[in-house]
This record gives structure tokens, sequence and C-alpha cells, in this order.
């Protein structure tokens, strides 16, 4: 262990030598940091937001601390560079650290130390900066820029996972890969602050961390169709909740939740041939699905008639 990295380093911080993008949405002002380490649970680590405020990225030999008093100079008022200067300024192990900062008006501030072990580098672009150390090679930061760059058109997720991706193609760490995690809050905080972070995924540990956080991203995709698919029902626009839950289904089509509440839905719009035929199986499957069935019409979710409930709940 370097000689500045041992007089600062404690056991209890993580070795978080990885590759990461902070970025920020210029369509939407929303802001994002991702990363992927061979390290365990690398998102409780270096990944921080608050919407409103910026993102943080703090790796190599990571000082936590950085994550939340990062946000809370960003919220003093100060830029991304005046935050990431201030906690240099106090840090002896500014050499071994490599620290990343997005504000809320999309300026970055990227620190690489001396002393971050090679290969360590990291490029800025609009709005966004990538960064790494500890990596096979030095072309990771230029593919990673490229690729964030080349993939605009994508949904802002699924462009900042574009640029983890082009890391691992490019070599990422030296020591393989284990866990990964993407975080994207709000670009302005509302009054209703459970709803500002808009995507949080952690992939803890994972022989392929980064497939396993895209196949995520598709399943959390998946769920915002069902989400508004309920409210379509609650709406009671059930043409409206049945394209939703077909929408579901085509990112998810073996998950039997999404297609029971599609059925449903048919049910509840006087399509019961229809649903009858998409339930059958599901019962079939799992018969727990054909108890909760029973329980519907109590709370207004299944609107048939009482022969068409037995109907239903005969299926074989």
């Amino acid at each position: 262990m370097p000689r500045a990295a041992a007089q600062v380093y404690r056991a209890a911080d993580p070795l978080a030598h990885t590759f990461s993008i902070v970025a920020r949405d210029p369509q939407t002002g929303d802001m994002a940091v991702a990363v992927q380490s061979h390290w365990f649970s690398v998102g409780t680590s270096v990944s921080w937001g608050e919407a409103g405020v910026g993102v943080v990225a703090t790796q190599s030999f990571t000082n936590k601390s950085f994550g939340m008093r990062g946000l809370a100079l960003l919220k003093s008022g100060k830029t991304a560079q005046q935050a990431l200067d201030e906690l240099l300024r106090t840090d002896e192990g500014r050499d071994v650290r490599q620290v990343a900062i997005l504000d809320a008006q999309g300026r970055v501030a990227t620190h690489t130390g001396s002393k971050c072990i090679d290969m360590a580098g990291q490029q800025q672009g609009s709005q966004f900066s990538v960064q790494a150390n500890m990596m096979l090679n030095n072309t990771v930061p230029a593919a990673m820029a490229k690729a964030y760059e080349q993939n605009a058109k994508l949904p802002f997720a699924e462009r900042v996972v574009a640029a983890l991706e082009a890391a691992q193609v490019a070599g990422g760490d030296i020591r393989g890969r284990q866990s990964a995690a993407i975080l994207i809050v709000r670009g302005k905080a509302t009054d209703a602050p459970w709803t500002d972070r808009l995507l949080d995924l952690r992939v803890d540990d994972s022989v392929e961390p980064l497939k396993e956080l895209a196949r995520l991203l598709r399943l959390h995709r998946a769920y915002e169709h069902m989400n508004a698919g309920d409210l379509a029902v609650e709406k009671n626009d059930v043409p409206g909740a049945i394209r939703e839950y077909q929408a579901a289904e085509k990112l998810f089509p073996d998950n039997l939740e999404m297609k029971y509440w599609h059925a449903i839905s048919l049910a509840n719009k006087q399509q019961v041939p229809a649903a009858l035929k998409m339930l059958q199986p599901i019962f079939k499957q799992d018969p727990n699905w054909r108890t909760l069935t029973q329980r519907l019409p109590k709370v207004g979710l299944l609107t048939v008639s009482d022969a068409e409930l037995k109907q239903i709940l005969a299926l074989q």
C-alpha cells in the first residue's frame, strides 16, 4: 500500500477502485451517478446524490464522507469545483482519492490523485464526467465518454449504463467485476421528497454485475408501465390500463403478476373470455392467484358478475 494511503486509509473503509460516471440530463435536469467495481456493494460507498443539489462519486481509496459533505457544500451554494476544492483542502489523503462532483447546473469537477493506482484517469464532457482507476488499460475513460456522447437518443438511465458497459468492453477493472449501481435524482426537488429519487438500483454481488444492472433497469421500466396501469385502473380507464399492462408484459413476458393484472383489467372491461384464457395458465402455475382473485371483488378491483366470478374461479 502506498505510504500516503497507509496514513489515511482505515480498515473499515472500502477500497472502491472502480470506474464511474456523473451526468446531468440536459432535457430534464435529472442527475445520475453510476459505477461498477470489483468490490462488494460498491453502491453503498461510491454513489451519492440529492435532488436539486447534485451527485458525487467518491472512489479509489474511498473517503465516504465526501458523499454527504460534498452534497452539503453544494446545498450551501458552492459550485462543483468549489465543493471539490474544499473537500480536498481538508483531506490528507487527497493523493489517493478519485472524486467527481456534478451540481444541479450541470457543472462538473473531477480529481484523480497522483497516487491512484494505474491505470487511472478522467475525462469531462458537456454536463458529465467519467473517471476510473486500477483499470486494465488507459483507454477506459475515453471509451466511456464516447459511449455516453454517442447514445444521446437513449433514455437517460440507459445512456448512463451504456457508458459503464463501454468501460467494461475497453478492459474495465484489472481485478474483474463484482458489483454495480445507478442512482438518478431529480434536477429540482419537489414538495414530495419521497418521489425525488427516480432510480436507485444496486447489484451488490454478481459474476456479471452490469448485465444484472441492465436487467433490473428493464424490469424497472416494466414496472413503470405496471404502475401506470394501476393508476389507469384507479381512474376507471380500463383501455389505458390494458395498454400499460401489455407494454409491461412485452418487457418481461414470463412475469405472472404482469399477466394477471392484464387479465383482471380485461375481465373488468367485459372481456371475460379473453381474461379466462390468460388466467387459466396463471392459476395452474400458482394457485395463490386464484385465492387472490376471490378477494378482489370486496375491494372493487374485480367488477364481474357473480356468475362470471364463478366461471373464473372454476378454471382448471
